[in-house]
Order: structure tokens, then sequence, then C-alpha cells
């Protein structure tokens, strides 16, 4: 894949050489994730952050990774924040927003939505999400959290059992993951949920032409027992046709620190692409789980400034000039000295 203009619109795009590549990359901005060097590298580059669905991390995430090459960023929240309220095409705001920016992150409610803002956009344009369809990024760093975890313990993208829980109906994060897992091999993959919430047929079906091992039930406990990862997600409340729908399927599957103890084995990773659901009547995985050593949930969240950063570097093609804009940090950080 040639990075240098491309949108990064579905995670179909990407061969094993594209990711091993972008991981590599990715590796190569901790210092600046973690603060101990400063680049400019992107300074005068502007990222257009258009998020016309809710978000709180994958909006702060693309816009600190690219702030932190050096960037600026430019945000429009909100569906009725913007033109479109009042009847602006994806075309003609693509068109606009395009002469302001030299990046533009996009989420939107509907599917394909932001696929066609990118044909008429001028500049790159990567998907923040849109509908159930697919997260792109977010697969990315989690696929980038499972290898790092996984090597840990001595293991490998290629060798490994994951166990997926909740709504993977609607959860685009799980759809993109299950698309990038089929690059690699011998992945062992349970399927947890309720019937009316499975994986679509289509992908279960992607995974096991892939030449892995699936299993798709409705059983938490035994599933989680021989499993490397368990990565929970929630009931994707805002894709159902009511509240009361959605309600009949919230703590279903409550992942907490008693059941974890007693039915995963001592190494396995617990992933959540978050905002996980802590209220009382949902709290699919327990905040009694907060200082466990196997939660990963934050590393996720750090990795994902790793993954972005490595994004932009490369959709801008300045991947190999990071380091020559680069200087010491001069202010107080934490990061890198807990």
């Amino acid at each position: 894949m040639d990075f240098i203009g491309a949108n990064i619109l579905s995670v179909s795009q990407f061969e094993r050489a594209d990711i091993e590549r972008v991981f590599d990359v990715a590796d190569s901005m901790t210092p600046y994730a973690q603060r101990e060097k400063v680049t400019r590298v992107l300074e005068g580059a502007i990222l257009g952050n258009m998020f016309m669905e809710p978000s709180t991390r994958t909006r702060l995430s693309f816009g600190a990774a690219f702030n932190l090459l050096g960037g600026t960023v430019r945000e429009t929240v909100g569906i009725t924040a913007s033109a479109m309220a009042k009847g602006e095409s994806l075309y003609d705001t693509a068109r606009v927003l395009s002469g302001y920016s030299d990046v533009i992150c996009m989420r939107h409610p509907k599917e394909g939505s932001v696929a066609e803002f990118a044909e008429a956009s001028r500049v790159p344009v990567v998907n923040g999400g849109d509908g159930a369809n697919e997260h792109p990024t977010q697969a990315l760093l989690d696929l980038y959290t499972i290898r790092k975890e996984l090597a840990a313990h001595g293991r490998t993208l290629d060798d490994f059992r994951i166990a997926m829980i909740g709504d993977l109906k609607h959860g685009r994060t799980v759809h993109s993951l299950c698309k990038l897992l089929c690059l690699f091999g011998k992945v062992q993959i349970t399927l947890v949920s309720p019937p009316e919430l499975a994986m679509p047929e289509s992908i279960v079906e992607m995974l096991r032409e892939a030449g892995h091992e699936v299993v798709v039930t409705d059983q938490l406990e035994s599933s989680i027992s021989h499993v490397d990862i368990v990565y929970s997600t929630r009931i994707q409340e805002e894709r159902f046709a009511s509240q009361e729908e959605a309600n009949r399927y919230r703590g279903r599957f409550r992942l907490n620190k008693a059941i974890f103890t007693r039915h995963a084995e001592p190494n396995t990773v617990i992933m959540h692409p978050l905002p996980r659901d802590s209220r009382a009547e949902a709290n699919e995985l327990d905040t009694d789980l907060n200082e466990h050593p196997s939660l990963a949930i934050f590393r996720q969240t750090d990795n994902g400034l790793l993954v972005r950063m490595a994004l932009f570097a490369m959709l801008l093609g300045v991947e190999n000039q990071v380091d020559k804009y680069s200087r010491d940090v001069n202010w107080y950080s934490r990061r890198n000295r807990v």
C-alpha cells in the first residue's frame, strides 16, 4: 500500500506487510507519545476533525496524535453544529473543508458516509467510525495492543486465542478487528453474545475461510477459561430502534474480578474499545478490575496515540523525518517517571 495521500476507510485496504509497517512506525513514536521528546515535523499542517457522532477518546486521540507531531487541529462536533444541519451535502462539505485542512478525520452515524465524503475530499480522509460498519484505526490499535501483550508472554499474532464478548452485531470495532485477524494464522476465536446480537454471518464465514477456528456461543464463563485475550464490548444502545430494546441486553455479560479469577487463566489480557458502560444496570467490565495487571484498556488508549501518530506521519510522508525535527522536553512530565 502507498500510504502517502491515501484515505484510510477500511481495514480491507491493508495487507499484512502494511500493518507490520504501521506498527514499526508506531514503535518509533514512543518517545514522543511519552513526552520524552518533542517533534515539529508537521508544524503548519492542519487536521480537520469532523465528528458527527458523540466521541471522547477517538476524537481527542486523533487530535492529540496530530498535535504531538507538531500540527494544529480544527474541530467540528455534532451535525447540529455543522452546515449539514442546513442541508449541506457531504460532497460540498468535503470540498470546502479539504481546502482548510491537510488531512481530515471523520465519524458519521451512517454506514458508507465517510467513503462518500472521501470521494469529494482533496486531502486524505481517515474513517473514525461510520455507523455499525467499521472503525479501522481502532482495529489497528487493538491489534497493536494484542501484539504487545502477547509478546510479553512469548506469543505471537499467528498463534493465540481470543474471546469477543457483547454486542457483536453492532460493534464496528470487533467487525474491523476480525477482518484484520484474517491476515494472520492459527487464531482461535470465540464469539460470545446473545443470539440476537451475534457477529454477522459474513464475518464469521470470512474468519473460517481464513483458516481460523471459530466458536459461536452465549456462555461467558466457559468461553474465557482458555483464552489469551478477552475483548469485551458494550451494548451499542444508539444502534437500537428503542432504548427499551437495548435495555433487554444490558448487563447480560458482566465481567468482574471474581468471575475473572475463577474462570480465566492468570495471564489472560482484558481489553475493551471503550467507553465501557459502568452504570449499575450494565457494568459489563467492573471497576473492581481497575488495578488488575491483566486489565489493558488504558494501555490500549495509550497505544492509540502511537498508531494514529504513525498513520498521520505516513499519510503525509514524513515518517522518516520525525527525529530530524525533534528536541528534548523542557517541562515536567510524570509519564516517563512512573
